[in-house]
């Protein structure tokens, strides 16, 4: 999913964080600055530290110190993945706060604490903020050749994490060298720059102003915007999509009901939730018993939540009415109505139905069953949809893809496989994503024969016939559906194949497994079941749901009642 942006950014990297870095950091941040309106930020540094109030001298947006900042580098050491996340909140809150055209992003300094994986995680951050790469790279310790290797390795870091180098700065590189080392670059193909020696001191104008001179003297200013503006594929990492989402959330400015208020992992989650004020919540449960529970857990935030006991009388009766009203068809009468709300998964649900809540989370406790039964009977599904379908939002290193159907329909035929198929491309399309269906069986385009291949077969036939704009391709291996190069062998010439987003599983059980294979095996964050086809967002936690997950799970529920 994509946080909409008009901002451009560039990241500025060096695999020694010094070495006249400073240089290049001070003669962009300048250079951005003269044409367009132009941020700092610096993702991971020291509070106090006097470069970054350097950089923002040299800004035309003179953000507050802070704002400026991320974490401090102790975060970074202390937990990654939460320093990653802080980062990218920070950098859209200084785009949200500030509106900038462009921002200069400068990595991690030079510190007397070795960290090995440093030059990995700052080539991280920059595909979490989507943002092109500037190397930096020093030749005063190293021949072109050994330069030119350098490089390259910092160019395969990049591309692993996900984004791009767009130019090269030789610092440290005496003006009698230039020209060699220009030479033994030009096979990167990439606008290459040297620049002499020359120190910064932070604290002195002059030392500055002799860095800008030096900086401008090198590198022609429309040289640098137009290799900063080179197009690329940004990344989509699942740090960027859980900020995304929970940025959606936000402002989407929905209530979500959680059933099950007296779940330590549901409590932890709702203060997270409540602190960033991304969603208003009702929490089923008796108020002085939870807080006193968030209390007893440190959490400081739980009293900004509505609280709704299962036992409010006043309430029950207008539930049991509804309720009874909406299943007079199966003869329920009020005594049944009222030992069916005893449940708090049906008392949640009603909540919905009677409008005090956007949509409702549940199943930290309670099965799929439980969860999915009351939507089903009371909040029903949208009109023209003849299922409910649970899929997953499969986040892995830079790009987002969704799998169906891994939580409910168990064998379904032609006609409900091609509903899936639809339901999740909406769902693609709900998260900012343009779908590309592959209908996946043990057969690509008809290599392999048998009734479950020809019941694929059918399903994507359907899928042409009653949603023709969508870019679909079925039957299809996993393998030819997820690489090109697999593709271009097994389905050559076909435009979808290789390029799949949304994954379609022929029955549960390949879903379900295939789903937590994934996860458990390549790391990829799975958000979800989202339950497709409700008139009313409904969603279902895994038992085993983390706090994280649950957190996804909410944000993503209140983004669908968006």
């Amino acid at each position: 999913m994509e946080r909409s942006l008009s901002v451009c950014s560039v990241t500025i990297l060096s695999p020694e964080s010094a070495n006249g870095r400073n240089v290049i950091a001070l003669g962009v941040t300048s250079a951005f600055s003269q044409a367009k309106s132009t941020a700092v930020f610096r993702p991971a540094v020291c509070h106090d530290d006097s470069f970054t109030s350097a950089l923002i001298g040299q800004s035309s947006v003179k953000t507050p110190h802070a704002a400026s900042i991320g974490v401090c580098p102790k975060q970074v050491r202390e937990n990654r993945d939460e320093a990653r996340a802080d980062i990218v909140a920070g950098f859209h809150d200084l785009i949200d706060d500030y509106e900038p055209e462009a921002v200069v992003i400068v990595g991690t300094d030079k510190s007397p604490i070795a960290d090995p994986q440093e030059f990995a995680f700052n080539a991280q951050l920059a595909a979490d903020l989507q943002s092109p790469v500037f190397l930096a790279v020093c030749t005063l310790e190293r021949n072109p050749a050994q330069l030119l290797a350098t490089v390259r390795a910092c160019q395969a870091s990049v591309r692993k994490a996900g984004s791009t180098v767009v130019g090269v700065f030789v610092t440290g590189c005496a003006a009698e060298k230039s020209a060699e080392t220009l030479r033994e670059l030009k096979v990167l193909n990439l606008p290459t720059w040297t620049v002499p020696p020359q120190g910064v001191d932070a604290h002195d104008p002059a030392s500055i102003d002799a860095a800008l001179k030096l900086f401008d003297r090198n590198v022609p200013s429309s040289e640098l915007l137009e290799a900063a503006a080179t197009d690329f594929e940004k990344p989509v990492t699942a740090v960027h999509f859980q900020n995304s989402l929970l940025h959606k959330a936000k402002a989407a400015g929905k209530t979500i009901v959680l059933p099950e208020g007296e779940e330590d992992r549901i409590i932890r989650a709702a203060d997270f939730l409540l602190a960033r004020d991304i969603v208003k919540l009702i929490i089923v449960g008796e108020r002085d018993g939870i807080l006193e529970r968030a209390e007893s857990l440190g959490l400081k935030n739980l009293d900004k939540a509505e609280f709704q006991s299962i036992h409010d009388e006043a309430l029950l009766q207008s539930m049991t009415d509804r309720l009874c009203e909406l299943r007079r068809s199966k003869g329920l009468t009020e005594e049944q109505a009222r030992l069916t709300l005893e449940d708090p998964s049906y008392f949640g649900t009603m909540l919905v139905v009677l409008g005090r809540a956007d949509g409702l989370v549940s199943g930290s406790v309670n099965s799929t069953a439980n969860t999915v039964r009351p939507a089903l009977q009371t909040i029903k599904t949208k009109p023209g949809a003849s299922l409910v379908s649970g899929s997953f939002l499969m986040c892995f290193d830079t790009h987002v893809a969704i799998f169906a159907d891994c939580a409910i329909n168990l064998n379904p035929d032609a006609q409900a496989l091609a509903d899936i198929a639809i339901q999740s491309a909406n769902t693609a399309q709900a998260f900012d994503m343009k779908p590309r269906v592959g209908m996946l069986s043990y057969s690509t385009l008809g290599s392999g024969k048998g009734p479950d291949a020809q019941l694929v077969e059918e399903a994507t036939r359907l899928v042409h016939e009653k949603a023709p704009e969508l870019s679909v391709v079925g039957p299809i291996q996993f393998d030819a559906a997820w690489s090109p190069d697999v593709a271009s062998t097994k389905a050559p010439g076909n435009e979808v194949a290789g390029h799949v987003n949304v994954f379609v599983f022929p029955d549960l059980s390949a879903g379900n497994i295939a789903y937590k294979a994934v996860q458990r095996s390549s790391g990829a964050l799975a958000v979800g079941p989202v339950l497709q086809g409700l008139n009313k967002p409904v969603n279902d936690l895994s038992r085993g749901a983390t706090v994280q997950d649950i957190i996804n799970t909410v944000a993503l529920t209140a983004a669908q009642a968006q």
